[in-house]
């Protein structure tokens, strides 16, 4: 596992893994930080792979950058991958950020190649009851998201809904760097996030959706993220898949 130390700037930047609504079953978001520079993430591309089996399950690939200099540039990696990373540790409390690691929900993390701790908290998420649900509607000409409370538990204040764009799959020929001679396939690849809009947490919410929802051959989904007191993504309230 490799780790850095990171001094954070408050930022609430998209994408993330959470507790979704799917029918009467819970749907809970992966996200995995991984790098095609770090010789320990192999095992956790391999992980997040499997977890895209699961119909309950929404994982997404986070290829950060900050190992780039070591050898091999991820031919995947975002600035902004990164960034949120930073954002999450700052919520989490720490000043270090490390590949591969696993945020699950928004709010607990694990290091991404720890197959039975991920499994675990992966676990506790399925049991948990949704607070909110998220529908896609025709609305005239228009394709909408409705959002609305299904609890009396109050909910977050500042809630944002954010598509998510991703690569369901490729497979790269590493060839420099601690992975070199390796072919490592990735899943759900996060091409884009972008944010849709903003909710209190009461009554109902209407976010219009873009038309396409995802270039072709790319899917994407809808998360709706609460932000920390300080700015920060926090706990993940509700996702839907929307296809391709």
């Amino acid at each position: 596992m490799r780790a850095i130390k990171t001094f954070v700037t408050g930022v609430f930047l998209s994408v993330t893994a959470g507790l979704a609504q799917a029918g009467d079953r819970a749907v809970v978001v992966a996200e995995l930080f991984t790098s095609q520079g770090c010789s320990s993430c192999p095992p956790a591309d391999e992980l997040l792979g499997e977890l895209a089996h699961q119909t309950d399950i929404l994982p997404l690939a986070m290829h950060v950058d900050y190992w780039d200099y070591i050898g091999w540039k991820d031919t995947f990696a975002r600035p902004e991958h990164t960034k949120r990373q930073k954002a999450y540790a700052y919520a989490f409390g720490t000043k270090s950020i490390y590949t591969p690691q696993m945020v699950i929900g928004g709010i607990e993390q694990a290091v991404g190649s720890h197959v039975m701790k991920v499994m675990e908290i992966l676990h506790r998420h399925q049991m948990a009851v949704g607070r909110v649900n998220l529908q896609r509607q025709a609305d005239g000409a228009e394709q909408v998201v409705r959002v609305e409370s299904t609890s009396n538990l109050p909910l977050p204040k500042v809630i944002y809904a954010q598509i998510v764009r991703f690569q369901p799959q490729a497979t790269v020929a590493i060839k420099r760097g601690e992975n070199a001679g390796r072919s490592i396939t990735s899943t759900n690849i996060v091409t884009e996030i972008h944010a849709l809009g903003q909710w209190d947490g009461t009554g109902e919410a209407r976010f219009v959706l873009p038309d396409p929802v995802a270039p072709d051959g790319q899917s994407a989904a809808i998360l709706l993220q609460a932000a920390t007191p300080g700015g920060y993504p926090g706990e993940i309230l509700a996702a839907l898949a929307l296809g391709e």
